[in-house]
């Protein structure tokens, strides 16, 4: 459905996006992560036609984005992380507004905004909505004319857990029915928890991808938390899992009757990003 070969984007004398090439299958759910400034916004504008790369290809569902960057407009939907809603406007006329320039009828309309749950207040205006609101109904608008591939930056930044979870499972019913999702985000639970796979970019370069699981066992440490008993107090040790001196530690222990709490704790994606790029994220 995606595909880039060789793709660079040079600002003066700066590569932002540094010779990167990869694909997404049709109906995949693709997470794709860096921190701010590593060439990830960049590359979807790019994917997405708003940009144009310095050099390389990119195929969007069998068209050349560069040749003719027009003929992927009905092909994608997108939700930028700026909530760019008409405010003075309700959601209702929002919605039919976009649906007009995608030639969309109402039964569309009224479907889309049943399913994220807007028909309550569909003549209420957006500057009167939340953020979760007003991201419910972005995301409404990017979905009114079925696109074939589904682009998110941030979608559930700075919302209610409540609000979260609903997204997160509207993107995944999206995902399901055959919708190629691309996932820009920061929240490591949410990559891990809702991508097929994961591309991680840093200073503009590609420097994995792969699914979650791979990734986690690849780069990951996993380790074992103990609490004991020390002379009278309780230390706490956090231990590489599986080595010898692990199991001998830990063994030692329990003969003692030391042992006050143990469990194991896997890898995270925060750990992963750091093995991959020396840097953090949420």
């Amino acid at each position: 459905m995606i595909e880039l070969n060789r793709v660079i984007k040079c600002y003066g004398q700066k590569n932002v996006v540094n010779d990167i090439s990869f694909s997404i299958p049709e109906g995949e759910l693709f997470g794709f992560l860096g921190p701010n400034g590593a060439g990830k916004s960049t590359t979807i504008r790019m994917i997405t036609g708003l940009l144009k790369p310095t050099s390389g290809s990119i195929i969007v569902n069998g068209h050349d984005v560069i040749a003719n960057k027009k003929s992927i407009c009905e092909d994608i939907g997108v939700v930028f992380e700026l909530q760019n809603l008409y405010l003075r406007s309700s959601i209702e006329e929002n919605l039919k507004l976009f649906a007009a320039l995608y030639r969309v009828n109402d039964k569309q309309v009224n479907q889309v905004m049943e399913e994220l749950q807007l028909t309550e207040r569909r003549k209420m205006a957006v500057k009167k909505l939340s953020k979760g609101w007003k991201q419910r109904v972005l995301i409404a608008r990017a979905l009114l004319h079925q696109p074939k591939i589904l682009f998110l930056d941030e979608p559930t930044s700075g919302l209610d857990p409540n609000t979260a979870i609903l997204i997160r499972n509207h993107i995944k019913r999206v995902n399901e029915k055959g919708t190629t999702v691309v996932l820009t985000t920061h929240d490591m639970y949410e990559a891990d928890e809702m991508s097929n796979r994961v591309g991680i970019m840093n200073e503009g370069r590609l420097v994995a991808i792969d699914t979650p699981e791979r990734l986690k066992q690849q780069h990951g440490k996993n380790e074992i938390f103990v609490e004991y008993k020390d002379n009278g107090n309780i230390n706490k040790k956090n231990l590489p899992f599986g080595t010898n001196e692990t199991n001998q530690f830990i063994a030692q222990l329990i003969k003692e009757g030391r042992v006050v709490n143990i469990h194991t704790m896997e890898s995270s994606f925060s750990t992963v990003f750091a093995e991959l790029t020396g840097r953090k994220l949420n």
